[in-house]
């Protein structure tokens, strides 16, 4: 990807994360943030396809997480720690807020957008459970496979506007709270304790739903 045009779709994932931009259109991009569509088509030849590296690129920055910290030997619960602090600081596009229109708008993308990142997502957390069982911060009782299935069903759940108005709820709360609530169901008395100390010193810099 062209260090230029990815200046131009981290300027439109800003702009969005400020509540500036609703559809990603060429004219609103135009108008939002006054790069020209003949800029943009120099990258892409249709909004859909714009859509297609946003959300490209939105995967690409939750992956880089594990690729930026080294997770080897830590322990189980400071890497969901510091994989949701991450999600709070710099994800946009996984915003119900935001997602409502990507989904309306453009279904299909989204949807494999969607499907990609939750498959990511749940062989990442089957691996933390394993990790988090090996290293005595979660029981020995769990199914590995089940848990992770669940947790994947919260994480649609808290995408659905009906369930979780967007409004009401920012997706950095409900995502906060899916993670306490995950580890409190899985976690040892000495994993417990052991979240309650170091999530005192978690900052989460939280963006606007």
């Amino acid at each position: 990807m062209e260090d230029h045009f990815h200046d131009i779709l981290k300027k439109i994932r800003y702009s969005a994360k400020e509540r500036k931009l609703r559809n990603f259109s060429f004219d609103e991009i135009e108008s939002v943030l006054g790069v020209s569509k003949s800029e943009i088509k120099k990258y892409v030849s249709s909004e859909k396809e714009l859509v297609e590296k946003l959300l490209e690129l939105e995967r690409q920055k939750f992956e880089a997480i594990f690729l930026t910290h080294n997770f080897e030997g830590v322990n189980a619960i400071d890497i969901l720690l510091t994989v949701s602090k991450e999600v709070a600081k710099d994800f946009v596009l996984v915003s119900p807020a935001i997602t409502v229109n990507l989904k309306e708008k453009y279904p299909v993308i989204y949807q494999e957008h969607f499907d990609k990142r939750v498959q990511f997502i749940f062989d990442k957390i089957q691996i933390n459970i394993t990790k988090g069982i090996n290293q005595g911060m979660y029981r020995e009782d769990l199914s590995i496979e089940l848990l992770a299935r669940l947790y994947i069903s919260r994480l649609i759940d808290i995408h659905n506007p009906d369930l979780f108005p967007p409004e009401k709820f920012s997706f950095e709360t409900l995502f906060e709270v899916m993670f306490e609530d995950l580890i409190r169901s899985i976690g040892k008395p000495e994993g417990i304790a052991y979240f309650e100390k170091k999530k005192k010193t978690v900052k989460f810099n939280k963006q606007k739903a």
